[in-house]
């Protein structure tokens, strides 16, 4: 048994010997128990920084520059007349302007650089580019409505101008555009003015369907109403004499301190016996070719244009335009034209406003007994 338990130990000492590791001559082992701990890794260097290369910039295109409109520059002092003289239907009353403008130009000596350029009724813009074309200082005209509203439209570069109506609208008017009309709402504004002036503070208005005649009411009422006067009582015109005389009746009921007629002259003469003896104001065109025993009777009150030797009133009036137009153009037809123009002319006094429309105040007459006469106000 003892040689047993021997044998055993031997074996279990010789797996033993055949389990270590290294020779006797070599490094010593470590012990069993210490844990084998291998050194501290070097630090690593920082990165290296990054370099930021800019991406290549984008090569935008330069800037375009703002198209400059062109401007008109004249090469010469000639002033163009442009009237619709070819026209059928405004040709009379476009001759009558060309005959005043040129008379007072062939007055003053300057008759030799006015240039008429005549035109039918859609040539307007031809016209005006063969004046632009000729270099021309300034342009009269046009003279009606729907060829002002065309040029405005149609033709940017051109002369300065002096427009002889006013754009439908009465809004502003184009750069270096200058206008002066015989329009009826100066005349009404100045009739309204001058009734409030004269105490009235209640009118009745007599207004017949007329297009002009009620616009010539509308800027009378407007300015009454604006300046403080009481809101007006309207009537239609009617020639009934049943009519007539419930006119009569009403105004006598409720009578206002001043009647405007905006009627025709027969309207006028019809209508003045059936009311009541107050102020009566009016256009002038009421007086235009009624003898004077046709003519209502009593005072009345109108914006009156200077008449001349023609028959027809309507033309008196156009020739005066042309005077005064001539008269404006010698000083608009200057390189600088002036800031401040003021005058009396042939169709009444004239100021130039801050935007560019001429106001015209007209001269006020009186009608009586068939006769008219300057107006003068009370003491």
């Amino acid at each position: 048994m003892h040689a047993a338990r021997f044998a055993a130990f031997a074996a279990t000492l010789t797996l033993i010997a055949c389990a270590g590791t290294a020779p006797l001559s070599g490094s010593r082992p470590s012990t069993a128990t210490a844990a084998s701990i291998p050194p501290p890794a070097a630090p690593r260097p920082p990165p290296p920084p990054a370099v930021t290369t800019p991406a290549p910039e984008s090569l935008a295109p330069p800037p375009t520059a703002i198209p400059v409109a062109p401007t008109y520059q004249p090469r010469n002092d000639h002033i163009a007349l442009v009237l619709p003289l070819q026209s059928r239907l405004y040709g009379q009353a476009a001759e009558a302007v060309r005959a005043g403008f040129l008379a007072a130009a062939n007055a003053a000596g300057g008759g030799a650089r006015i240039q008429v350029i005549g035109h039918g009724d859609d040539g307007v813009l031809p016209a005006i580019a063969t004046v632009t074309e000729a270099g021309a200082a300034l342009v009269v005209g046009p003279l009606t409505r729907d060829d002002l509203k065309t040029a405005f439209a149609m033709s940017p570069l051109r002369p300065r101008m002096l427009v002889l109506n006013q754009p439908e609208d009465g809004g502003p008017l184009p750069s270096d555009t200058y206008a002066l009309a015989l329009a009826f709402e100066g005349d009404a504004t100045l009739l309204a003015r001058r009734a409030f002036e004269e105490g009235a503070r209640s009118v009745a208005a007599v207004v017949n369907d007329s297009p002009l005649q009620k616009r010539f009411a509308n800027a009378f009422l407007a300015e009454w109403e604006r300046i403080g006067g009481a809101p007006p009582k309207l009537y239609r015109f009617d020639p009934n004499p049943e009519v007539l005389a419930l006119l009569r009746r009403e105004l006598a009921a409720r009578t206002p301190d001043a009647v405007l007629l905006a009627l025709g002259g027969e309207e006028a003469a019809l209508t003045k016996p059936y009311l009541p003896q107050k102020p009566v104001y009016a256009a002038s065109q009421i007086g235009d070719g009624l003898p004077p025993d046709r003519q209502a009777r009593e005072s009345r009150r109108s914006a009156r244009l200077p008449r001349g030797n023609s028959d027809d009133p309507v033309l008196e009036r156009l020739y005066a335009l042309g005077l005064d137009a001539f008269a404006l153009a010698e000083l608009l037809a200057n390189a600088v034209p002036p800031q401040r123009i003021e005058f009396d002319g042939a169709t009444g006094h004239l100021s130039l406003t801050p935007s560019r429309y001429f106001a015209r105040e007209g001269r006020l007459m009186v009608i009586h007994d068939g006769q008219s006469m300057a107006y003068a106000p009370p003491q």
